[in-house]
């Protein structure tokens, strides 16, 4: 008996939102200039949408590496090599996109002397449609140009209330601060890793509200764990995370809008000799359709959560995942 091998995602459907306009004053000082002006900011969600799609059509990693960095170039780079790892018969022609940029919501910080600039933006791909995505792009000062290091599809009603000040503009805060926020990324971190663990029964439900992001990544979990029955198992686990930038942006609330990434694993095991799960064509990149004892996949995850001024639960707001290695022992690799 052969079992199925699966690998969790975000989810396919990403609800519409209904467009928002934050406004309030921001504290900092209005002497510190905005990390970029708004129209640079455009153009740098333009030039993406440009760049990517050349880069795209030709799985071209250098070309992709001058508008992406950081996760975003990880789940990007294992898409071109789950692609790479199809027939041609397989493969769907690729369809070129743009960001609506008369729909995007920008949220520039006011930027000290010496401090990384960054911007974020919520997005829509569809023209005409409200932004369904939160985007984060971070200067690469030693290449003088913009890049997308993290986006995450949204799921809710509307977007995060952003304090903005009179020009516009926003206040950025410590991610990890116990001074400037009731819980830092670290421990949102935590808290998305545990609801796909243990769909959200210790630190999840304790460090987030219900939401519906946090719904579907329990979701994932339940599901998961008991796709084989009583003939294998599927476990998750915090993995070594490479990107642990994390950017804030202050709500009109006092709380604050926190963009993180994280790395988790999903290891799918058969339960007894004579069983054996066989990987799928997206697979074949990286199990060559080898059928295997057990398999630990690993993902790479955007996320982003609205956190309160005071002690009490955040909410999740947005993820994506990508699976970016999948690896595991063949079946006869033992007695060979």
């Amino acid at each position: 008996m052969s079992l199925a091998a699966t690998a969790c995602g975000s989810g396919s459907d990403s609800p519409e939102t209904k467009s928002s306009t934050p406004s309030a004053s921001a504290d900092k000082p209005r002497e510190l200039p905005p990390a970029l002006t708004k129209q640079q900011a455009l153009d740098a969600i333009d030039r993406y949408s440009q760049v990517n799609n050349k880069a795209n059509t030709d799985n071209d990693r250098d070309l992709l590496d001058t508008v992406e960095d950081g996760p975003m170039y990880a789940m990007s780079v294992s898409e071109y090599k789950e692609s790479e790892g199809l027939t041609p018969s397989e493969r769907k022609a690729y369809t070129p996109w743009a960001y609506d940029t008369q729909n995007t919501q920008l949220y520039i910080p006011r930027i000290a002397n010496g401090q990384p600039r960054w911007f974020a933006a919520a997005l829509s791909a569809t023209p005409g449609k409200a932004p369904s995505r939160l985007a984060v792009f971070a200067e690469q000062p030693q290449h003088k140009r913009w890049e997308m290091v993290s986006v995450a599809d949204m799921y809710g009603p509307d977007l995060p209330t952003v304090a903005l000040d009179a020009d516009g503009y926003a206040t950025a805060v410590a991610a990890n601060s116990n001074k400037d926020l009731a819980v830092g990324a670290d421990r949102l971190r935590e808290g998305v890793l545990d609801n796909f663990a243990t769909g959200g029964q210790n630190s999840g439900k304790k460090i987030f509200t219900e939401s519906k992001a946090s719904s579907l990544q329990i979701k994932v979990h339940d599901e998961t764990v008991t796709q084989y029955g009583s003939q294998g198992t599927s476990t998750f686990a915090s993995a070594t995370n490479r990107y642990g930038d994390a950017y804030a942006l202050k709500t009109t609330d006092g709380g604050a809008l926190v963009f993180f990434s994280h790395t988790h694993t999903q290891t799918d095991a058969v339960a007894r000799s004579g069983l054996q799960l066989n990987p799928g064509k997206d697979d074949r990149a990286w199990l060559h359709d080898v059928p295997r004892s057990s398999i630990q996949y690993t993902f790479v995850c955007n996320d982003a959560a609205t956190v309160p001024a005071k002690a009490a639960p955040s909410t999740l707001l947005a993820y994506t995942c990508a699976r970016t290695d999948a690896s595991g022992p063949p079946v006869n690799s033992a007695s060979a």
